[in-house]
């Protein structure tokens, strides 16, 4: 599950990820495919760069067509200034040439030089425009992609980021949206110049000798074809290399969250292992790509050359038999390499835009609509006082594996609730549906009285604060941690809800005390300074409603007293929900509820409890047992 998603709520790498056979990556149905495509349009992607886009083209149109009557000035130059023939191009090119006419061949043929020399700056300005043009219009599309899947991500449901793979969606924000940039930098308007050159080139040669531009085209239609066979083959081949690369950056994603785990069970060589399997695969995909691009190279370039050899053996043998001038012959050989180029161009153009296509693709799957959980979403927006029923709720995952079974109990606003279960029991799902990360299948919940699916879901999260066993902290001071929930809270604020939960004299302990960064996920910290500085990021928010999902497990039973009594202190009491496995913790709360087999098993007070058979009495006495084994 991304960190972002996650940081709201608490919920870190380990909580936000289902076991390794239910992961799954993103969905890839035909359904899928009509849903996404509104979304990942090109043209709404361009929209705001549009206008830089056309002048762009237009650029690349004029450099064209400036560069293309350079082959009429040799071809000029050759006939009429050296041979003396009579010139055999068209009027509306010959007039600016002519203009020095009968000053002598050494003033003619500097001027022609001097006509040639201009285009040539002014083709050279028009390219430099069109990258300029094209380049700016290329960020700006890719940074609208980039925050439309950002902000899209924020949006997707708690179970799609449960199911999807990190480092998969992370290649689709980065290197995906990097290969529709790079088409759109560079390929896009090199379409629009092979348009341009086609039809300028074509256009000349016939105004020149209408058979010989039929023997400088023969081949095109092949190199055509061919062109378009191969970008079929490589769109696919795409597709295999770029879901192999996700497969690999997952690896590395995972690897690198995990590295403590991997140190702590010296699994580097399994890993190692691991990402070698996934990058032999990425490499076979590449190679495969390889092959295909590299035949298409060679085809077309025989194809091309064989072209060419066409134009020199046939259009010489014309121009010694007197058929066409040199200067035409020379100028068709030009042309059927200006032509030729942007067609041996195609081969790289089509795979970029198989690329573009492939990636375009990916990112709309990212960006289906049917996943956003908060698209026009309508609800109330209550006080919030933090009575709340469970009235019947069941929940499951699937059909065949129910969680949670016929729940119901009612919580008075400002009362503690204690959960105790075994694992896999439902504790963390039960509070998951309070807040609305998933749906009950069968129930209601109810919050003051009002169905909680009838209030927005930013609403609603916004007044549950939630910490989890093993919080997420940001690479940021341990100041601006604490203060994520509330931007605007004052020094003191924050200094005093680091001693209700127990860690402001530890921060003062530390070399920058609040300005301490606390490196990737809290990295720097231990697991109980980590939880209560959790604790206080959401002190500091004061919810009406709060869990405590086994957040205090990492501290010392003195310091867990020490935050509950804090916690009683507090000017606002809030309707407060404590799951732990630690009885102390658990015992003052006005109501505890018994989890086994995601059913209520029992319910009441600690004393109530522990003099009835069960679950919380057996717990009791072994936990009661140990703490006299260690007093002795």
């Amino acid at each position: 599950m991304s960190v972002s998603a996650c940081a709201g709520m608490e919920l870190t790498a380990k909580d936000c990820h289902l076991p390794s056979a239910n992961r799954i990556g993103i969905m890839k149905t035909t359904k899928e495919s009509k849903t996404y495509t509104n979304k990942a349009s090109v043209w709404k992607w361009m929209k705001g760069s549009r206008i830089l886009y056309f002048f762009g083209i237009i650029s690349i149109g004029l450099s064209t067509l400036i560069m293309m009557a350079r082959p009429l000035i040799l071809t000029y130059s050759l006939d009429t200034t050296l041979g003396g023939m009579e010139s055999t191009l068209p009027e509306w090119f010959t007039w600016i040439l002519s203009r020095q006419s009968g000053s002598g061949r050494n003033i003619e043929l500097l001027w022609n030089a001097s006509v040639f020399l201009l285009l040539t700056i002014a083709g050279g300005y028009f390219m430099y425009l069109k990258g300029i043009l094209t380049a700016r219009a290329s960020e700006k599309t890719a940074m609208k992609m980039r925050n439309q899947l950002y902000e899209h991500l924020q949006s997707k449901t708690y179970e799609y980021h449960v199911k999807v793979e990190s480092g998969d969606i992370m290649q689709r924000c980065t290197s995906d949206v990097e290969t529709v940039r790079v088409f759109f930098a560079g390929q896009l308007t090199e379409i629009g110049r092979a348009f341009f050159i086609l039809a300028i080139a074509s256009f000349i040669m016939v105004e020149l000798n209408v058979k010989m531009m039929f023997i400088a085209i023969a081949l095109m239609p092949l190199i055509f074809l061919f062109s378009f066979y191969f970008f079929k083959k490589v769109r696919k081949k795409f597709k295999e290399v770029d879901e192999a690369e996700g497969a690999l950056s997952n690896v590395i994603q995972e690897n690198l969250t995990g590295i403590r785990v991997v140190r702590a069970f010296a699994r580097q060589d399994f890993e190692i292992d691991k990402y070698e399997k996934k990058n032999g695969a990425f490499r076979d995909r590449i190679y495969e790509l390889l092959r295909i691009v590299a035949s298409f190279w060679a085809i077309s370039d025989w194809i091309c050359l064989m072209q060419i050899s066409l134009v020199i053996v046939i259009g010489g043998y014309w121009a010694a038999s007197g058929t066409i001038t040199l200067g035409m012959y020379i100028a068709f050989i030009a042309y059927v390499e200006r032509l030729l180029w942007p067609i041996r161009q195609m081969g790289r153009i089509l795979t970029d835009m198989g690329k573009m296509f492939v990636a375009r693709d990916r990112i709309g799957k990212v960006l289906q609509e049917d996943d956003n959980e908060f698209a026009q979403e309508e609800g109330l927006e209550p006080a919030i006082s933090g009575g709340i029923e469970f009235r019947n709720v069941s929940f499951s995952y699937d059909k065949h594996h129910p969680i949670l079974s016929n729940i119901s109990f009612t919580v008075k606003p400002g009362e503690t609730v204690a959960i105790l279960g075994p694992t896999g029991s439902g504790k963390s799902t039960l509070i998951h549906l309070l807040a609305r990360l998933y749906e009950p299948t069968e129930g209601e919940i109810f919050i003051d009285g009002i169905p909680i699916k009838d209030i927005k879901k930013k609403y609603l999260r916004d007044h549950v604060g939630i910490v989890l066993q093993e919080p997420f902290l940001f690479n940021k001071s341990v100041k601006d941690n604490i203060s994520l929930a509330r931007k605007k809270a004052s020094e003191k604020e924050i200094f005093e809800t680091a001693a209700t939960a127990a860690v402001h004299s530890v921060i003062m302990k530390f070399d920058k005390k609040y300005d301490t960064e606390v490196g990737e996920g809290g990295v720097t910290l231990s697991g109980g300074q980590k939880q209560r500085i959790a604790i206080a990021r959401i002190l500091i928010k004061n919810p009406p409603v709060l869990v405590f999902d086994d957040s205090l497990s990492a501290v010392d039973t003195i310091t867990d007293e020490s935050i509950r009594r804090e916690l009683k202190k507090r000017e606002r009491k809030s309707t407060t929900f404590i799951i732990s496995h630690r009885i102390t913790t658990l015992s003052e709360a006005d109501k505890i509820i018994v989890l086994e087999d995601g059913s209520i098993s029992a319910v009441g007070s600690h004393k109530d409890l522990i003099s009835r058979d069960g679950l919380y009495q057996r717990i009791w006495n072994i936990q009661s047992a140990v703490s006299v084994e260690a007093g002795k």
